[in-house]
């Protein structure tokens, strides 16, 4: 039996679409440079595979859904995206960065998520017609070999997970990848809500 369906494939990435379109906008806002994000790419991966497009140190942001969803997912960075990121936020043009992530990166990352990812809830909450609310993020630099601090990501203790890859593109600056991991049970939560707004014609069809 298949894990996840096609049609389940295609209502995560609507819900992606949505919700990291606004999400692109907040940050272009934060960096005050332009930002696009492509349409995902969506995959079934097992917890082992995580970490496979990244060499050395990732950064994990941690998001907690603290109202209208029952979970928690990750995004992964890239260690250059954030210093430049965060170059951008106190000024800079982002092409030269400092050498390394320290915990002033990690707090600016913080507060770029938080805005990102509250802005991507606010669109969910309309999806769903319910409140939607995330905590502050959990942002963590973790070598890609630490698969210790991995494990405590997640509340679930899943072997399976959704992958939703996103090309991130800011200005000339940044051309990248950015990654976001969703327990198999959290993700079907949110097609499950989907569908049941849909039939109730709150959505409509394309």
């Amino acid at each position: 039996m298949e894990l996840i369906s096609k049609e389940e494939i295609d209502i995560l990435g609507e819900i992606a679409n949505i919700s990291m379109g606004n999400a692109a906008t907040a940050l272009s806002i934060m960096l005050n440079q332009r930002v696009d994000i492509t349409t995902p790419r969506i995959s079934v991966i097992n917890r082992s595979e995580s970490l496979d497009d990244y060499e050395k140190t990732c950064i994990f942001v941690q998001i907690h859904y603290v109202k209208g969803l029952s979970g928690n997912n990750v995004l992964i960075l890239k260690e250059h995206d954030v210093l430049s990121m965060t170059d951008m936020m106190m000024g800079g043009d982002g092409t030269s960065p400092d050498p390394e992530v320290n915990e002033m990166h990690l707090s600016a990352a913080s507060e770029a998520m938080n805005q990102m990812m509250g802005k991507a809830a606010t669109s969910m909450a309309t999806l769903y017609d319910t409140m939607v609310d995330i905590s502050t993020p959990d942002v963590h630099k973790i070598d890609v070999e630490s698969v210790k601090t991995f494990e405590k990501m997640f509340e679930s203790n899943s072997e399976k997970f959704i992958k939703i890859s996103f090309r991130i593109e800011v200005s000339n600056v940044i051309d990248s990848t950015m990654v976001q991991l969703y327990p198999v049970s959290f993700a079907m939560e949110m097609v499950e809500k989907f569908r049941q707004r849909k039939a109730a014609g709150a959505i409509g069809k394309e």
